[in-house]
């Protein structure tokens, strides 16, 4: 739930009677309400017999899917766990643990598809749970899986729970690796796909990196990595020398995987006598590349898991200048098999490409090849062209070919690595790829928690065996564990707390000179661009900027100014040609604060700008200096205001006036310790500094007082420290 990527409520009937155990209709009243205020809903019960898992499947609909996820796990380990844990919830644990186990073990029932479950997915073994973990975690608000069972071995057989704390998260495209055992059915029909095991025991050729036929298996991990698959750029219609060409594929390949954790790598052609296949996989087999980390497949790159089993959530496109279909190739077959719906998303991230570079387009959840494939992004690349019958050809610049065709591959790389931090938070061992995307979707799902940050703390469970009065073992979980999803609007997006996003440091890479930007954090930019669908939403619009409250301000007023200039992203993006603009921003955001202060003169405003934003467009905080707010939660809340990370308007106005840039800092600060803005005393913990802040009367720093850093009324005074 810390990691999703939509907001998730907890049921569990352990603690559903405000942190007391209650009963199952609290529970059905928790989730219904829930899910009508448009929030994801995961049953945490036992959910063992089909009795008990009736009332819940019952709140599903047209706009709510009811998935099962079964923790079918040795009996051995679940007892195992069960008594050696402590502090359980349920206070199941212990030597009584084991006998509540073997009994409960006796009256099972496996969950059907008939039931009313659009999707029911079955974990075997470690591998199987972190593969559920991943898909659902990575799940966004507006995103659907597939329905249908997978990862049955035997229908027939009795399911064998485990207790696995970290299946709390849920809901997410359909990642999973081909590793995942699938039985896609509807009731009594299926179509088995390649299990785990037979995925497994595949005799891999002598080569390191191997090739793999279309309908035949693949070298993998037991785990599920995030995998994209890639055509050889420009070597087909731009006809670039073959040799040149798998040298820079396997020298890039390489310093990728060096750098990056847990990914795999997939080079894609459709010919079997594929030159290009052959001088890779003997090139990368001589440099020793790991064969489960990049491997080549013979095959249609549109079609690599209903066609081989292998699951790619990412595709790279070769993609012409315009960022066109048509042509032919691998940029006609993508942008067929992924319908309108890629067009029309890659409008709106580019409307051209330069040779070298690449663009990130995340797939719509509407898309065929999304719905089919599992294909969550294609990244359209454009290599360098040696074809004389085509536009731009280098002749026989092959130093000036290598070095774009270079280029090519390590933006395509790039943007690979940034979905990957963004979305499955895989570790990268180069510390500039350091993710934080775990501490920024925890914060994302502060407004859908009631008590989010104990809940992060202790790993709560639920469960109902047989009677609403037995509540001795309650604590056992017995999979399945029922989830319910309800789709979420734009507006849901839009909601999101954008100073919460900014302040857990997201990081992004550059792919072709452009910060790739996260779909969840296009909101800001959609208003400025668009104002006029949104107007419900904004204070003030004009030709340069537009105004909108903070739907999850961290004071009792806290406005947002934004750019309406496409292209400024981040203050980092600011140059002298922006200075207008710059105070544009700064006498609106005085305007508003004086507004303010006609109405209460005592308060007191500060305009500044976060050093790295993850919201994408340039946006200005107006916010004032009492913090009293629900919404101030945790530490890079408060650091995010109060350190030198957030740069005062008046500064980065004069910096940019004699230097042609703003001066950016640390994102560390956000972790320094608690000190209060006024006084700078330090407290442990939020509600500490809260309370303090709330009585003290000290006077500002000194450093605030000066260069109109803060705005008061008229009549008022502030007093140096």
């Amino acid at each position: 739930m810390r990691t999703a990527h939509r907001p998730w409520v907890r049921i569990c009937q352990d603690t559903i009677a405000n942190g007391k155990a209650g009963t199952k209709s609290q529970c059905l009243k928790s989730a219904a309400d829930a899910l009508r205020n448009g929030k994801s809903v995961f049953i945490d019960r036992c959910n063992l017999e089909r009795e008990q898992r009736s009332d819940f499947v019952k709140l599903g609909g047209p706009q709510v899917d009811v998935h099962a996820v079964v923790l079918d796990l040795p009996a051995k380990l679940c007892i195992s766990r069960s008594v050696k844990r402590s502090g359980h919830e349920g206070n199941l644990q212990g030597g009584k643990a084991a006998a509540v186990v073997n009994r409960m073990l006796q009256k099972k029932e496996l969950p059907k598809l008939g039931e009313g479950f659009s999707r029911i997915t079955f974990c075997q073994n470690e591998g199987d749970v972190q593969n559920v973990v991943n898909t659902y975690s990575a799940l966004g608000p507006s995103d659907t899986l597939p329905s249908g069972c997978f990862g049955q071995k035997n229908p027939d057989a009795k399911i064998q729970l485990g207790i696995m704390k970290f299946l709390k998260k849920v809901d997410a495209p359909d990642t999973v690796g081909p590793d995942v055992q699938t039985c896609v059915s509807k009731q009594d029909t299926s179509e088995k796909l390649p299990s785990q095991k037979e995925t497994e025991n595949v005799k891999l050729s002598s080569c390191k990196a191997s090739e793999v036929t279309e309908g035949g298996d693949f070298p993998r991990k037991a785990s599920d990595v995030p995998t994209l698959a890639f055509p050889s750029i420009s070597t087909s219609d731009f006809q670039f020398n073959h040799e040149k060409a798998s040298d820079i594929i396997v020298e890039k390949v390489k310093g990728f995987l060096d750098e990056v954790g847990n990914v795999r790598l997939v080079l894609v052609d459709l010919s079997h006598g594929s030159k290009i296949l052959s001088l890779v996989r003997n090139k990368a087999a001589q440099k020793n590349i790991d064969s489960n980390k990049f491997f080549t497949v013979v095959g249609d790159i549109t079609r690599l898991y209903t066609g081989a089993g292998l699951r790619c959530n990412v595709i790279a496109n070769a993609a012409n200048w315009r960022l066109k279909p048509g042509g032919g190739g691998v940029n006609a077959a993508i942008f067929s098999a992924a319908g309108p719906d890629l067009e029309i998303a890659t409008k709106d991230r580019a409307g051209s490409i330069s040779p070298g570079s690449a663009v990130v387009v995340p797939l719509p959840s509407t898309s065929p090849l999304y719905k089919r494939e599992g294909v969550t992004h294609v990244i359209h690349v454009l290599g360098p062209n040696m074809n004389p019958q085509r536009p731009n050809c280098l002749g026989n610049d092959y130093i000036k070919g290598c070095k774009i065709l270079s280029e090519a591959y390590s933006s395509l790389f790039e943007g690979f690595a940034s979905i990957v931090r963004n979305q499955t938070k895989t570790v990268v061992s180069d510390k500039k790829f350091r993710s934080t995307s775990s501490e920024l979707h925890e914060n994302l799902l502060e407004r859908s928690l009631t008590d989010h940050y104990n809940i992060d703390q202790k790993v709560k469970r639920g469960g109902n065996y047989g009677s609403e009065s037995n509540k001795k073992c309650k604590g056992l979980r017995e999979e399945p564990l029922v989830h319910m999803m309800s789709e979420l609007d734009e507006k849901a997006i839009l909601s999101v707390s954008t100073d919460t996003m900014e302040k857990e440091g997201l990081e992004h890479d550059k792919v072709g000179g452009n910060k790739v930007w996260g779909t969840w954090a296009q909101a800001l930019y959609h208003i400025a661009m668009h104002p006029e669908k949104h107007k419900n939403d904004l204070i003030e619009i004009s030709d340069d900027v537009v105004v909108l409250n903070d739907l999850y301000p961290k004071a009792q007023k806290h406005l947002l100014v934004l750019a309406r200039l496409d292209g400024l992203d981040r203050l980092a993006d600011v140059q002298k040609e922006h200075l207008s603009l710059l105070r544009t921003m700064h006498s609106v955001g005085i305007k508003w604060a004086k507004k303010f202060l006609s109405d209460d003169a005592s308060l007191i405003f500060r305009l500044g700008y976060h050093s790295a934003p993850s919201m994408r467009q340039l946006h200005l905080h107006v916010i004032s200096q009492d913090f009293n707010s629900i919404h101030l939660k945790n530490k890079k809340h408060w650091n995010s205001f109060n350190t030198a990370f957030f740069r005062d308007s008046v500064d980065v106005i004069e910096e940019i006036d004699e230097h042609g840039k703003a001066t950016l800092n640390d994102e560390r600060m956000l972790s320094m310790e608690l000190r209060c803005h006024r006084c700078r005393s330090a407290h442990p913990n939020i509600p500490r500094l809260k309370s303090h802040i709330s009585n003290c009367q000290a006077n500002f720093p000194i450093t605030l007082l000066q260069n109109d850093r803060l705005v008061i009324a008229p009549n008022g005074a502030v007093n140096e420290a």
